[in-house]
């Protein structure tokens, strides 16, 4: 579903991601893992054009987006789930998930949208609403990952969902990452709770200062000796 050729990005003259390369098959669940500052939200930003590379080429669906605007992107079914939620704080929940059917696709399907996301995170359905502001952390996650599905995506990626958030939270955003996968989404997963992320992933690349120097299965990377000695403290 997309795929990422010799992608290069760069602050000024730091290179932050070099010659990276990398697949997501459709509905499947693929990680990218790494230590804070190795390049994860740089990729994730420059697949959903918020920046732009200095080389490489990326693919969706045989699509090339490597330079189209952001809302264009969003708009041919790529969604991201921002690092700190990124919500309208000054909104009510209801505001803030209608804030992610903007699209003309998305607006036709805003009632069924709206129904998946009620059913999959019941809470938000009590704060419909309230103010954003005054939700939990647990809650403005939920929120956030709802908006994404509100735009009726079909790759959802997820830039640290469980950052700040308590182990029984954490526990029910990857189920509802699961849930997801079940109803046919295609995940990118970004996160640097490497055990819990390899554990859910068909697929995940090891990403360090800004290049990829190991990927396979979930299973054989969390098996893997560098993996348990650098992220898993085994």
């Amino acid at each position: 579903m997309l795929t990422v050729k010799n992608l290069r990005v760069q602050y000024g003259a730091f290179s932050a991601l070099q010659d990276v390369s990398l697949t997501i098959p459709g509905g499947k669940v693929v990680s990218i893992v790494g230590a804070n500052g190795a390049g994860k939200t740089t990729l994730i930003n420059t697949i959903s054009g918020l920046l732009r590379p200095v080389n490489g080429e990326i693919l969706f669906e045989g699509k090339d987006l490597t330079r189209l605007e952001d809302y264009a992107i969003a708009s041919v079914g790529v969604a991201q789930v921002p690092e700190g939620r990124k919500l309208f704080p000054e909104m009510t929940v209801h505001e803030n998930l209608l804030m992610g059917s903007y699209s003309k696709r998305a607006k036709q399907e805003r009632e069924q949208s709206l129904k998946k996301v009620l059913e999959m995170f019941p809470i938000l359905k009590t704060r419909t609403n309230q103010m954003v502001r005054t939700l939990s952390g647990g809650e403005q996650q939920m929120l956030s990952i709802g908006r994404a599905m509100m735009m009726c995506p079909r790759l959802m990626m997820f830039d640290e969902p469980s950052l700040g958030l308590a182990p029984l939270i954490v526990r029910a955003i990857f189920d509802a990452i699961l849930q997801l996968k079940s109803a046919g989404m295609t995940i990118m997963l970004v996160e640097q709770n490497v055990r819990a992320s390899l554990q859910i992933s068909d697929y995940a690349y090891v990403l360090e200062t800004g290049r990829i120097v190991l990927e396979g299965s979930g299973q054989d990377v969390m098996a893997n000796d560098h993996t348990r000695k650098a992220y898993m403290g085994i």
